[in-house]
């Protein structure tokens, strides 16, 4: 095997230092800003009611009007009545149907995420369709809220 000359080797050497030197600065850097961004976070736990208070809002847009409801085929459909529909059904035909209808996941997307076959994703969804239909047929001029 070769050996370098001796020049080569003390320019290895020194690239070689250089190097380490880099890495070591820029690990000083990621430390010095993660420290930094540290000391300006906070948890849940520590806000105030105020503090809480500006990180969400509510939307009321339908609270109040009367304009909440819709008719169809004669009969009054209130968000109330929908959620309470939708909470008549099982928990997995719950799931089918809100990533369905919801989320815009075809029936080959939903079975992948739920780890169930197509055919079971179809069925729930289908058999929901019905309960709810059947649901609000019966219970849609008993929710005036």
């Amino acid at each position: 095997m070769i050996e370098p000359d001796r020049n080569e080797w003390q320019v290895r050497c020194a690239f070689n230092a250089f190097c380490k030197r880099v890495l070591k600065n820029e690990a000083i850097n990621i430390y010095n800003e993660r420290r930094q961004q540290q000391a300006k976070e906070l948890t849940f736990s520590d806000l105030t009611p105020q503090e809480e208070n500006q990180l969400f809002t509510l939307d009321k847009q339908y609270e109040g009007e009367e304009g909440q409801s819709f008719q169809v085929a004669g009969k009054k459909i209130t968000p109330k009545l929908l959620a309470e529909a939708l909470h008549t059904l099982p928990k997995e035909k719950r799931k089918t149907v809100l990533l369905y209808y919801f989320f815009d996941k075809s029936d080959v997307e939903i079975a992948k995420l739920l780890d169930i076959p197509r055919s079971t994703v179809q069925y729930r969804r289908t058999s929901s369709f019905k309960r709810l239909k059947r649901f609000l047929e019966e219970h849609a001029d008993e929710w005036d809220d």
